[in-house]
């Protein structure tokens, strides 16, 4: 937010981290803020366990009296979810903040500010599903969830060899050749899939390649290339110009070459 102070002025702004997925977006919530003369207003969700989350304490008008970071005993079921609506107002506590403990300026510092120096902080609890995409299962339960809302469409090629059941989108260049797509799934623009088998809940980004292989309850991101695999691949998630395949070569080895916090499950 102090970055780009020069840019927002006096504008009101949506601050949404990242890793949130809502199944039904924030559009309501950006105009009931627009209507609503708040100064902020902070989107929550009620959670079992709030103790590894952020928590917000309401008064008795929905209004947010005080933000409690990951507290050691319950104060609050109301987890405050990383999306946040500011009026220009926020560029006045911005350059009072002090970096935490963890050397950082906190958002929910921020938010106390606005609280502290009398402006009104709003709230809106969610209904609709919310999901933290931060780790691999997270991600792949968002595919489900929006994959369970597609319907089917054809705008590539399946050939006469191949089956297409259920909810499946193929989009325009791609190929089906000798293939089994099981729905909901979805396949990419101008991807390919030949003698292979994709199953439900599976999406196959743009210019991907799945050759002699199965795969099911994945993501494959655009432009990988996934070929000759003789094992099922299930509940993964590959990244950007991937390639997995199988060789033969002797000796038979496995060669592997992967970031940071990358997981590989061998037989």
């Amino acid at each position: 937010i102090a970055t780009g102070a020069a840019f927002l002025g006096e504008s009101p702004f949506c601050m949404y981290l990242g890793d949130n997925f809502l199944k039904d977006g924030i559009t309501a919530h950006a105009e009931r803020f627009r209507r609503g003369g708040a100064n902020a207003q902070i989107l929550l969700k009620r959670v079992e366990d709030p103790s590894a989350l952020g928590v917000a304490v309401l008064d008795e008008t929905g209004r947010v009296r005080r933000l409690v970071e990951k507290p050691s005993t319950p104060i609050s079921d109301l987890a405050v979810i990383g999306v946040y609506f500011f009026g220009p107002e926020i560029h006045k506590i911005t350059p009072k903040l002090a970096p935490s403990d963890r050397g950082e300026l906190e958002i929910t510092d921020a938010i106390q500010g606005l609280i502290d120096a009398g402006y009104t902080v709003d709230s809106s609890v969610i209904d609709d599903e919310w999901i933290d995409t931060g780790k691999k299962d997270d991600m792949l339960e968002a595919n489900r969830v929006v994959l369970s809302t597609v319907s089917r469409r054809i705008d590539g090629c399946v050939d006469e060899d191949s089956t297409v059941v259920g909810d499946v989108v193929v989009e325009a260049g791609a190929r089906i050749i000798n293939s089994a797509v099981r729905g909901p799934a979805i396949i990419g623009t101008d991807a390919r899939v030949e003698n292979a088998f994709v199953g439900p809940f599976t999406a196959i980004g743009d210019r991907c390649e799945i050759i002699d292989c199965e795969i099911e309850h994945s993501i494959v991101m655009n432009d990988s290339s996934v070929r000759h695999i003789r094992l099922r691949i299930s509940d993964s998630l590959i990244g950007k110009e991937v390639i997995v395949e199988r060789r033969e070569e002797m000796p038979r080895t496995i060669k592997l070459l992967l970031g940071d916090h990358a997981q590989v499950g061998l037989i």
